[in-house]
């Protein structure tokens, strides 16, 4: 298939797009900058997620476009017209869109509350990143494009270990037996290209955990 990365310069995007290529797809990497350390088999080009017109540009030559940019500490705004313009960018074609999500509008197993409104996960001061991330979902669930799916990793999301196993969720946090809701970034990506591959997804939301 033919993927386009947006954001393969950041740790999400390098991993998915790295896991990506050596299963033998087209990857085309969207950076804002030339990236210091870049993968072999990657194809980068200079781009902006926030331009509708070049996002569907990209929608035009590729069979799936993945989000996966973040925008820097302090500019928490910027996710939601980010969002809308790369909506718009895919609206009408055929492209599927794969979002890489936060674990904000996740529903923890033993409360209920959204993890933005656990404390245990969430603390006060720390709140705007969660927040931004909760309206991006809930722009993503009011939108009209149908071939969208929004994957959510679990509140524990780091560089780690990639083991190649995980398992899927849809709107509550997948946790162990100790309560722990966890990923690996590479074990993420492997999901992430899982369902590139083969779609398991039954609604807009995702999640994935061990």
């Amino acid at each position: 298939m033919k993927i386009a990365v947006l954001g393969a310069n950041g740790k999400t995007g390098a991993r998915i797009a790295a896991e990506a290529t050596t299963r033998g797809h087209d990857v085309t990497g969207v950076v804002r900058s030339s990236p210091r350390e870049a993968l072999a088999k990657v194809d980068y080009r200079i781009g902006d997620a926030t331009s509708a017109d070049q996002v569907a540009d990209l929608a035009a030559m590729h069979d799936i476009v993945v989000h996966a940019v973040r925008p820097p500490l302090g500019q928490e705004d910027a996710y939601d017209s980010m969002m809308v313009n790369i909506l718009e960018g895919v609206r009408g074609s055929a492209t599927r869109l794969l979002v890489v999500g936060g674990a904000a509008c996740l529903r923890v197993p033993d409360s209920g509350l959204l993890v933005v409104e656990d404390e245990r996960y969430v603390k006060p001061e720390f709140r705007p990143i969660p927040e931004a991330s909760l309206r991006q979902w809930r722009i993503c669930a009011a939108s009209d494009v149908e071939s969208l799916t929004y994957m959510s990793p679990p509140a524990e999301f780091r560089p780690g270990e990639r083991t190649g196993r995980y398992r899927l969720g849809t709107d509550y946090m997948v946790t162990d037996a100790e309560g722990r809701g966890f990923i690996t970034m590479e074990d993420y990506a492997v999901a992430m290209v899982d369902e590139v591959e083969s779609p398991q997804s039954e609604g807009r939301l995702m999640t994935v955990g061990y």
